[in-house]
């Protein structure tokens, strides 16, 4: 492949990304889709509606990741979340530091996005913190401290830590085969718990769940089809162009918000490229905003005292150093990671929920002492 095709490939794969999380920003401003949210309606209210939302959208987004694992595609062993060592511990605290950050944030890393473009100026704040929390915590001081401590804490499986590469020696069915079965079992237990309900199946919950859920698929499809290069003519290694990690990606709100704010910051520097992380923020903002402003419900909104200034700035770091640790958010580890099938992500969106249920409990034990 010569150069010039391959810059004209990263292009494409680019307005790809970008084209499909506008389309997850308006969505997501549309229907009120947010993790947060779905959480804190069960455990303030017992309201699942929300909840069969976001539950939906994984479904969608597992069985179309694994339909293409099935049709020899993709790989998910190529992703950031199937490889083969298992970082537990990071998984399992960066999970719970994300989740209850996330409360006290009034949303993760796509609300807070969703937000921005809806005009709400707390998002703009709690996306800065994030971000210099979490790309310290990629390669700054907080990096140091990961690295030394939960990072060191992890068990290497002998091929990739997804279910099918874990089944497949003591089962003997294909990995591409079980994965579409595991994808098709799993995914549609999914579904079917999400319709179960009349509330689940609402305009707002099927436009949110089935999209949501699409897009995260059809980013899949982007960077590991559409950008998968059989040999980089830079290193003549196989490749995928456009991504941080040099692996295939789906869409994540940590990692790619340090890095959205590092390209801003050294646009001048050569060496620094879009990649599908930082257009897909921008995405999602300008999705959010042209639905905003189309339906007029765009509104300026600031911070109500010091005390949810306090709040909010606390969650966003614990957002950043969390969301790092545990290789992604709700989105970058709830749907992306578990859409692999991968153990670490379905240990991070637990540890995301335990963390989010905790910081509910926690404003709630406030609350009333207060009274």
């Amino acid at each position: 492949m010569q150069e010039i095709d391959l810059k004209a490939l990263t292009t494409q794969v680019l307005w790809a990304a970008f084209g499909l999380s506008v389309l997850f920003g308006a969505i997501a401003q549309r229907t009120h889709f947010c993790t947060m949210g779905a959480v804190a309606d069960v455990v303030n209210i017992g309201d699942w509606a929300r909840m069969r939302m976001w539950v939906l959208a994984i479904g969608v987004a597992m069985i179309g990741f694994n339909a293409m694992v099935a049709l020899g595609w993709i790989d998910a062993g190529k992703s950031l979340y199937a490889g083969p060592k298992l970082i537990w511990l990071s998984a399992l605290v960066g999970g719970a530091m994300f989740g209850f950050g996330m409360v006290l944030a009034s949303g993760c890393g796509s609300k807070t996005l969703v937000r921005i473009g809806g005009g709400n100026l707390k998002s703009l704040v709690v996306f800065v913190v994030l971000g210099v929390a979490a790309f310290a915590t990629l390669k700054g001081i907080t990096a140091v401290a990961r690295v030394a401590t939960v990072d060191a804490v992890a068990v290497t499986l002998a091929g990739g830590q997804d279910l099918p590469s874990l089944l497949a020696p003591a089962t003997g069915v294909a990995k591409a085969s079980l994965a579409l079965l595991l994808g098709i079992a799993i995914g549609g237990a999914l579904l079917l718990w999400s319709l179960a309900r009349a509330e689940g199946r609402s305009a707002d919950n099927l436009l949110g769940g089935l999209g949501i859920g699409a897009v995260v698929a059809g980013v899949w499809w982007v960077s590991g089809v559409l950008g998968h290069v059989a040999e980089d003519p830079n290193t003549l290694q196989e490749g995928f162009v456009a991504t941080n990690s040099q692996r295939m990606e789906s869409l994540s709100f940590v990692a790619p918000i340090a890095y959205a704010l590092d390209w801003l910051m050294f646009f001048s520097d050569a060496s620094k490229h879009l990649t599908i992380g930082i257009v897909a923020a921008l995405g999602v903002v300008v999705g959010s905003a042209i639905y905003a402003v189309a339906t007029r419900s765009f509104r300026w909104e600031g911070f109500r005292n010091a005390d949810d200034t306090a709040n909010h700035l606390v969650g966003a770091a614990l957002m950043g150093v969390g969301g790092v640790c545990a290789l992604g958010c709700t989105i970058g580890q709830g749907m992306s990671g578990v859409s692999t099938l991968s153990l670490t992500s379905f240990v991070a969106l637990a540890a995301i929920i335990g963390g989010a249920v905790a910081a509910l409990h926690w404003q709630m034990w406030r609350i009333e002492r207060m009274a």
